[in-house]
């Protein structure tokens, strides 16, 4: 894309006259704060088009600071926040989504905004052994996005983005009543494996948080919870592995499961993962 005559002329000024350097910049400087926002708006999809994202943003970024609040600002503002998270930028491309979203609600690519921050979080998920905050941040705005635009056409991958950060975030507290319950730490073990139930009823981790509910309950000498935790996984996942490796813990012991009547935490957690299905 080529450079307006007056920054050419500006930056050909500034080859050929190294006496007056200082002039020559704030020539250049003045140049690029008068360039007309549709000049500066085509320039950043032409470097987009070929591929330099990071000149593309800053095209962007300057409409949105030489012409605040004018219709051409609200344009670039959506294109700064793709073209940052295009180029990997995810930092600077929440910044401007959050920026748009807050300038212009009603707008309709709000909900492409919101949904270029979930997307900007969900890239930086980590693995469930290090920190999750990356898939907190995801979740909550993918929700976002599908509670204030359900009927958008990124609803869909939201769902499907915040399944991924909610089972993420539910193998991180598997991970830990895991560490907790190998070194006989049963009750922190549980306070985490029922976090799982009750906060992730919908996450592929439920199966293996009741298991470990009743192995965890067993090993406590609670006999009635470790049969609860295993009639509510049989009920629920009756043909799960994790199922029969219960039901098998308790047979050997000459036990099966049993449904808690005397315990409603069991009961609720029937009704959540019911619920979640």
């Amino acid at each position: 894309m080529a450079l307006s005559a007056t920054v050419i002329g500006a930056a050909l000024s500034l080859g050929g006259c190294m006496s007056g350097g200082d002039n020559d910049v704030d020539a250049l400087a003045l140049a690029a704060e008068t360039d007309p926002p549709d000049v500066l708006y085509n320039q950043g999809l032409a470097n987009l088009e070929g591929g330099r994202l990071g000149e593309a943003a800053k095209k962007f970024q300057a409409i949105d600071r030489q012409h605040p609040y004018s219709e051409w600002a609200r344009k670039a503002l959506i294109m700064q926040a793709f073209a940052s998270y295009r180029g990997g930028n995810y930092e600077e491309a929440t910044t401007a989504a959050k920026r748009y979203i807050s300038l212009y609600p009603q707008s309709d690519d709000a909900a492409y905004a919101e949904y270029i921050i979930g997307l900007s979080h969900y890239r930086q998920i980590s693995d469930v052994t290090r920190d999750q905050k990356q898939a907190a941040y995801t979740a909550q705005a993918m929700r976002a996005l599908m509670d204030r635009f359900p009927d958008t056409a990124y609803a869909e991958d939201a769902k499907s983005k915040l399944r991924v950060a909610r089972d993420q975030l539910a193998g991180k507290e598997m991970l830990v009543g895991r560490y907790y319950l190998e070194r006989r730490d049963y009750l922190a073990a549980i306070n985490r494996f029922k976090n799982v139930v009750d906060v992730y009823p919908d996450t592929r981790q439920v199966e293996e948080a009741l298991a470990r509910l009743t192995e965890a309950y067993y090993a406590m000498g609670l006999v009635r919870e470790a049969q609860a935790a295993a009639s509510v996984l049989g009920q629920n996942y009756p043909d799960s592995p994790w199922y029969r490796d219960s039901y098998a813990l308790l047979k050997g012991n000459g036990l099966e499961p049993r449904e808690g009547a005397s315990n409603s935490w069991f009961a609720e957690a029937t009704k959540k993962i019911i619920g979640a299905s």
